[in-house]
């Protein structure tokens, strides 16, 4: 930027987006203070490099506006976990689904991991099975990247994800009927 510019000529872009061609870098330096503005360099790789004539702090300023907009409108998934645990009861499996599902309609995704102790070992294949379950219920809203949990020693995991929703698609309501 200005004299931290250190080619000898410039392509010189002005303002209004109007090219002067190679212009040597004191002129072009000059005709960018004589309107009270910068010289930046904008392809430096380029031969020869381009230079425009702009307000940087206003460039700048609008280049972070919209870093700032943009980040705003990304979607951060976080993955989300939920411990069963061989002998679970019917009841804490439906709670345990119940909030696998908020979290899956909130665009979150859920891993479902599975602890198997020592004296739950003989229960490994019911444990399998609890998993895959748990899978199978939250098939309406969630798919899986494989069709079977992955078992290490002594964890059984898998990592379930919402299903895209397809825009323009409303999803049908029933409603009680009114006597």
């Amino acid at each position: 930027m200005n004299e931290a510019i250190r080619f000898p000529k410039v392509m010189l872009i002005d303002e209004n987006g109007i090219s002067f061609g190679a212009v040597d870098r004191q002129r072009a330096l000059q005709l960018a203070l004589d309107k009270g503005l910068d010289l930046v360099c904008v392809a430096p790789q380029a031969q020869p490099p381009v230079c425009k004539i702009m307000n940087y702090s206003k460039f700048r300023y609008e280049k972070e506006k919209k870093e700032k907009e943009a980040a705003k409108n990304q979607k951060i998934v976080d993955t989300k976990e939920i411990q069963l645990s061989p002998t679970i009861a019917e009841h804490d499996f439906n709670t345990k689904l119940t909030q696998g599902r908020k979290f899956l309609d909130h665009g979150d995704k859920v891993k479902i991991t599975l602890r198997i102790k020592k004296r739950f070992i003989p229960l490994t294949e019911q444990a399998m099975k609890l998993v895959m379950d748990y899978v199978e219920k939250c098939d309406d809203i969630a798919s899986s990247e494989r069709k079977r949990p992955d078992f290490d020693g002594k964890i059984i995991q898998i990592t379930i994800s919402p299903k895209k929703k397809t825009p323009g698609k409303k999803e049908e309501t029933t409603s009680p009927d009114v006597l």
